[in-house]
């Protein structure tokens, strides 16, 4: 028999693995500490967003199914018609930036602000796109094979019809205020997460909470994931977006969903989920940190190649450091970025394909991308 529904916030768990939850959350929150000061000292900290989120573009969307590679972004990057798989993953990324600048603007995670970013994750032709795009659901869905329904899916989440009480519910609980259905929770001896509990914990549940109600007909895993980066960055655990943990759940897909079902139905394990996620973000703080030192020193060498080969070349160093931000950087990317001139924007990339610091496609004369290959490298 399927799984359905899910219970209403705030979920709960014993007293012992609420203690062992929150000694591990105890452990990243240190490991975040420590990567905000490294990011504040970080040459690339402003950059490290836009390398990062092509990464977190790809995993996420490789969780749904795709097989898109960085070898595929290169080859479509400036082609005016793009797979729809390809189209996925550019798509997850202008969602995800749009996300960030909406929380950047001062706006809570509300149904509004979701709306707006599934919109931009299903627009144009990408896979799953549909006329609902930033509505919710008016009709049941069900999770499980393709073409699956109640007899055969492995989850049926709520009807339709209670996704706007769900939704205010979830609502109240990310951005840290109490609501009356927090109270519908029975007297218990266990132990009841709140609303202003420990960030990394609250993003866990959110996540799960989110996938659980499944508010569209497509598109609730990628929007979901989103939903991490923004509620980290909302709640200050970082002071840039660049936590994205898909990476590491995309590495164990199946004990991602099967965790993820366990907080359903009457019977929820909410701790065996929110263990599994502070397990990834654990794993996920010790790849940052390795990853930002590395992505420091490419840019480091980098602007030290310039100064020993072309003297202070304060323009070319712009240049570099723009490659570190953009692995795949075309003439009119760079010439907006730095507000130059494209022939100026295609001297700098040029000359920085014959210090052998980005690479090019000689063989081709139009629409060029240039291509960080050492930087892929490293977020790889």
């Amino acid at each position: 028999m399927p799984v359905r529904g899910i219970s209403m916030l705030p979920p709960t768990v014993s007293n012992t693995e609420a203690i062992n939850l929150y000694k591990k959350s105890s452990e990243i929150n240190r490991k975040l500490g420590r990567l905000n000061a490294l990011l504040s000292k970080s040459i690339i900290n402003t950059s490290l967003f836009e390398v990062l989120s092509f990464q977190e573009s790809v995993q996420s969307t490789r969780i749904e199914g795709t097989q898109v590679t960085f070898t595929d972004l290169i080859d479509e990057v400036t082609k005016e018609k793009k797979s729809s798989e390809v189209q996925e993953v550019l798509n997850y990324k202008k969602a995800l930036e749009l996300g960030v600048d909406l929380i950047r603007a001062g706006n809570p995670i509300s149904s509004n602000l979701i709306k707006r970013v599934h919109s931009t994750l299903m627009d144009g032709e990408a896979r799953g796109t549909v006329s609902s795009r930033g509505q919710f659901r008016r009709i049941q869905n069900y999770i499980g094979p393709e073409g699956c329904d109640e007899t055969n899916a492995s989850y049926i989440p709520i009807s339709a019809s209670e996704i706007g009480d769900y939704m205010t519910n979830f609502e109240y609980f990310v951005n840290n205020e109490h609501h009356s259905s927090f109270n519908l929770i029975e007297e218990t001896d266990k132990h009841v997460f709140q609303e202003d509990d420990d960030p990394i914990i609250k993003t866990a549940i959110i996540h799960a909470q989110f996938e659980s109600i499944h508010p569209f007909l497509d598109g609730n895993g990628r929007t979901g994931r989103i939903l991490i980066v923004l509620n980290i960055l909302k709640d200050s655990l970082m002071d840039e977006p660049v936590f994205f943990v898909s990476e590491e759940l995309e590495k164990e897909r199946i004990r991602y969903y099967n965790a993820l079902n366990g907080v359903r139905g009457d019977h929820p394990d909410w701790f065996t989920w929110i263990e599994f996620f502070l397990n990834a973000c654990d794993r996920m703080a010790s790849g940052l940190l390795e990853k930002l030192e590395s992505i420091d020193s490419l840019a480091y060498r980098g602007m030290n190649l310039i100064r020993e080969k072309e003297g202070s070349q304060g323009k070319l160093i712009d240049a570099w450091l723009n490659c570190i931000g953009d692995p795949f950087c075309t003439v009119k990317d760079m010439a907006n970025r730095l507000n130059i001139s494209d022939g100026t924007a295609r001297k700098y990339l040029n000359k920085l394909v014959d210090l052998k610091l980005i690479d090019v496609d000689k063989t081709k004369k139009r629409n060029l991308t240039y291509i960080n290959y050492d930087l892929l490298r490293v977020i790889s």
